[in-house]
């Protein structure tokens, strides 16, 4: 595998089976996998082990796929140089064989190769996915933390990344969630970077139950909406399904990718608006990435001293709000999450205005994605940085999906309106009510956008666009225009959704 040449069908991507060799540790235990990795720990105060990357963030600038990009040889080298790694070395290795979802027609066997040094990350990844014996895989992964070059470089068909010079457990993770993604679309539904639940209410006809999904980037608000309880209690109740990546499915059932657990951020986290969360960041099974941990095992969730994208891979069983089961049975509602402030707290969406807030994907950098360009204002189609193949059809298979299920969609403002800041108080409400389908909608003359004509639990007129931003009509004018202008780069984008009032 000498030749610099190759391509993706002259490649050998045969890698050792299962237990063929004393260099590959398979699939050993979690006490294990941190025994191994006790040369990188740190002790928390509540037991759990926590650890520094050198990498602290997904390396999107470093990263290629052979459907969206020409591979050349040096492309095809990063990943014979993954293999060979594994096959032909004398290194130790850790292989974990791992399962991407639940789904019976929807999920798949994924195969996982970190070198021993680091099998830390391979921890992370057991809070994250649920083991399953197999023989062969449909995703495979081999990360080299340690090698010179910084390159993540996947085989689409293959179902093969090879992730080299990053030590980050996100990129081992997303290995796999951008598969299931280009699996699902590839099968008529959508890949969706999404949280959803279930909220169950009860109403004089009995039991209903509502799903909702939330898209957003890293950062918005998505995971600690997404495992919410919305301040119901007795009959009614809400269950956190999945917190990162989903896949909507053309009968309306929303598939799960990880079945173990959530890796969530850190930064900030507090017990009283973040109780779920909190807890499961505590327990001793959790697994601390770049969190602040002093010689004494104290942690510090409001420090960045190491990154403002600290992380945890914490289990499903540890989280009060997570359901036993991954799969939503129906989606009913879709919360596109911004932090535009020119956007009122909740706007209600028709299918086209839909498509082009999904198109759209409007938000904030975060240390997640670039940690030098944090805070800036972004756009992300689909909030979704792991679209393999065209991003217009992403857009208009979302409209033909939604517009089949007849499913309700809403902008939801984290952030805040001109400089009035939108606490997490104020976006429950607004979801529970939603929920409950007791909001009324009105035309707003000023903006032209549906919203809250009244809201229950809250005083929507503080919110209001206009009254507190200056020239919010001039504003939105212009943001519609340059809307308008960055959607019509699609190529194969619909132009109605193009033409969108939103």
């Amino acid at each position: 595998m000498s030749d610099r040449g190759a391509t993706s069908r002259s490649l050998n991507l045969t890698l050792p089976a299962p237990d063929a060799t004393a260099r590959i540790h398979y699939n050993p235990s979690a006490a294990t996998l941190r025994s191994l990795s006790a040369h990188l720990e740190t002790e928390t105060a509540f037991g759990s082990p926590a650890y520094v990357s050198e990498q602290r963030s997904r390396q999107s600038a470093f990263t290629r796929n052979d459907v969206d990009s020409d591979f050349t040889a040096d492309d095809y080298g990063h990943v014979e140089t993954a293999v060979e790694a594994v096959r032909d070395g004398d290194r130790e290795f850790v292989c974990l064989d791992l399962r991407v979802g639940r789904h019976p027609e929807h999920s798949y066997d994924a195969r996982y190769f970190v070198p021993v040094e680091q099998a830390r990350i391979a921890l992370s990844l057991t809070r994250l996915f649920e083991r399953r014996r197999f023989d062969e895989p449909d995703f495979c992964t081999v990360q080299l933390p340690d090698h010179d070059t910084l390159a993540v470089r996947t085989l689409v068909d293959e179902g093969f990344t090879a992730v080299l010079g990053s030590d980050y457990t996100g990129e081992a993770k997303k290995s796999f969630l951008r598969l299931f993604m280009q699996r699902t679309k590839a099968a008529g539904g959508l890949g969706l970077h999404a949280g959803c639940k279930r909220v169950t209410l009860d109403t004089d006809d009995g039991p209903r139950e509502v799903g909702q999904l939330f898209l957003g980037l890293s950062a918005t608000g998505k995971s600690t909406l997404t495992a919410h309880g919305l301040g119901l209690s007795g009959a009614e109740s809400t269950t956190m399904l999945q917190d990162d990546v989903c896949a909507l499915l053309p009968d309306g059932t929303v598939a799960g990718s990880e079945g173990s657990g959530l890796y969530v951020k850190t930064i900030g986290l507090d017990r009283a608006e973040q109780p779920a969360v909190y807890d499961a960041v505590t327990h001793d099974s959790a697994v601390l990435e770049n969190v602040d941990v002093d010689e004494s095992g104290a942690v510090d969730f409001d420090s960045d001293r190491h990154t403002a994208n600290g992380r945890a891979a914490v289990l499903r069983d540890r989280l009060a709000s997570a359901g036993a089961d991954i799969d939503l049975d129906g989606v009913d509602q879709v919360f596109f999450i911004t932090r535009n402030p020119a956007m009122p707290p909740v706007t209600k969406l028709d299918s086209a205005g839909a498509a082009a807030a999904f198109m759209l994907g409007e938000s904030i950098q975060t240390s997640a994605g670039d940690p030098d360009a944090a805070g800036e204002a972004i756009r992300v189609v689909g909030t979704n940085p792991f679209i393999v193949g065209s991003e217009g059809e992403e857009g208009n298979r979302f409209r033909h999906l939604i517009d089949a299920l007849d499913v309700e969609c809403y902008l939801l403002n984290t952030g805040r309106v001109g400089e009035r800041d939108i606490g997490v108080r104020e976006s429950v409400t607004i979801l529970r009510e939603v929920a409950r389908g007791a909001v009324s909608w009105r035309e707003d003359g000023d903006t032209g956008l549906t919203v809250p004509a009244d809201l229950d639990g809250m005083d929507i007129r503080r919110y209001d666009v206009t009254a507190n931003l200056a020239d919010a009509s001039e504003r939105l004018a212009d943001l519609r225009r340059e809307r308008r202008a960055y959607l019509a780069t699609f190529d194969e984008l619909d132009e109605t959704i193009i033409e969108t009032t939103y």
